[in-house]
């Protein structure tokens, strides 16, 4: 459990500077009720695109927007007192051009009130990260299983698996660091790789369905809460399961109401306290 910081946020040199050092704790946050619970005890939130999935229901990440980003972004930005927060960049909203992504990143940074942003890709978005890192705009890469390369990866499928592929997860890594990134999500590698990254390379990895050895780990926070049960990844622990608690709940809510048990007379205005009452 990190140290919560009193007299200010954690920031982007705090996160590079834990390199090799104390492991980073991150988990995902999409409100503001979450991310008050989580913040005085992660490093990092992360308003990740998983958001399509977990929140609106999508098959992929690829259906949300930047105006979506933005909005649950603010949300989690007005409740993190501790963390650094950092926002996802959308598909389709920094691919295109450095120029298109510095728009999007500008527009996230100012809106949000958010401390980083988040793509994904090596060395094909190296020319990219090092644009936005040249003008101020920290970059917390994502590399390995990029769910928003789905349909070129023909699915979600462990990327690195082999010497060619191990060879081209390596060299996005050295990419990106070269480039000017903080730090770096490594998703669904062997790992091996994922150590081997970690020890090749001089920014903090963040692993998820990588390697212990990461210099931190991140999981999406209702699949290690048990709230999203549509699949559960082969790298997520479950550490409860309120799922069940909140559908017993709402079973017991639900018959409470159909016999007329509640609401019972200590939960109306104007009516009379029960005989014996204090």
């Amino acid at each position: 459990m990190s140290t919560p910081t009193k007299d200010r946020p954690i920031g982007v040199p705090d996160i590079r500077a834990r390199k090799g050092g104390q492991p980073l704790v991150c988990l995902t946050a999409y409100t503001a009720p979450i991310a008050k619970l989580l913040d005085p005890h992660v490093d990092l939130l992360l308003v990740g695109d998983s958001l399509a999935m977990v929140v609106y229901g999508m098959d992929s990440t690829l259906g949300v927007s930047l105006d979506m980003m933005i909005a649950h972004g603010k949300a989690v930005t007005r409740s993190a007192r501790h963390a650094c927060v950092v926002v996802d960049l959308p598909f389709g909203s920094y691919e295109e051009s450095p120029e298109q992504a510095y728009r999007a990143a500008a527009r996230v940074l100012a809106e949000t009130g958010c401390a980083a942003v988040k793509l994904e890709g090596g060395v094909a978005l190296a020319l990219t990260i090092r644009f936005l890192a040249e003008r101020n705009i920290p970059v917390l890469a994502h590399i390995g299983l990029t769910p928003q390369s789905v349909n070129a990866f023909g699915g979600f499928r462990v990327q690195g698996r082999g010497e060619e592929e191990a060879a081209r997860v390596m060299a996005d890594a050295k990419a990106i660091e070269e480039a000017g990134a903080f730090a770096v999500v490594i998703e669904g590698v062997p790992e091996p790789l994922g150590r081997a990254i970690t020890e090749a390379i001089d920014i903090p990895t963040i692993g998820i369905g990588a390697s212990p050895a990461c210099d931190g780990q991140i999981l999406v926070t209702d699949d290690m809460l048990g709230l999203f049960s549509d699949f559960t990844p082969k790298f997520v622990k479950r550490f409860a399961s309120l799922g069940a608690s909140v559908e017993q709940a709402v079973q017991s809510y639900a018959a409470e109401v159909t016999a007329r048990r509640f609401p019972g007379p200590e939960h109306c205005f104007g009516t009379a306290k029960p005989k014996g009452a204090a």
